[in-house]
């Protein structure tokens, strides 16, 4: 796969970005109760992350999206820690390092909005998601974080962006 592009989501992404991410839970057998799925505004996600220091990216290839990721404050923490969210591939999207430049552009954003820490939130067998994660810094911890909603999501990492 070439020319693949990585975007700030548009208005006219929301549909393709929402049918990506229930796709890949159906796909990986992710629960749907506890986790990003039931989230209210996985249909509105362009409008979700049109918000101070929050921001989503897609990729894009000829006109596909394949997948996304965006970062956002992590609420009920601290103004100076954002979480990583939504970072969901197509199967024909993984594998080639787009992971990888995701991570890099969604982290940059991080530290640009002024972010000190960043929080995700997966499950125990997302196996190369957390080989990137530990990759790019991220190391576990013992508990959550926050109030995102997610309790059936059991692994927390956490990132130093300073």
């Amino acid at each position: 796969m070439e020319n693949w592009i990585i975007r700030k989501i548009e208005k006219k992404d929301n549909p393709a970005i929402a049918e990506i991410i229930r796709a890949v839970f159906d796909e990986l057998n992710i629960p749907k109760v506890g986790t990003a799925y039931a989230d209210p505004y996985l249909d509105l996600m362009f409008e979700e992350y049109n918000k101070l220091k929050s921001v989503y990216f897609v990729v894009e290839c000829e006109g596909k999206i394949l997948g996304g990721a965006g970062v956002a404050h992590l609420e009920n923490e601290a103004e100076s820690i954002c979480e990583l969210q939504k970072m969901y591939f197509l199967p024909e999207a993984r594998g080639l390092g787009i992971g990888s430049q995701m991570m890099e552009k969604c982290l940059q954003a991080a530290k640009d909005f002024g972010y000190n820490k960043c929080y995700l939130e997966t499950m125990p067998f997302m196996h190369d998601a957390q080989k990137l994660y530990k990759k790019v810094g991220f190391e576990y911890i013992c508990a959550p974080m926050g109030s995102t909603g997610h309790v059936s999501c059991p692994v927390w990492m956490l990132k130093d962006l300073s």
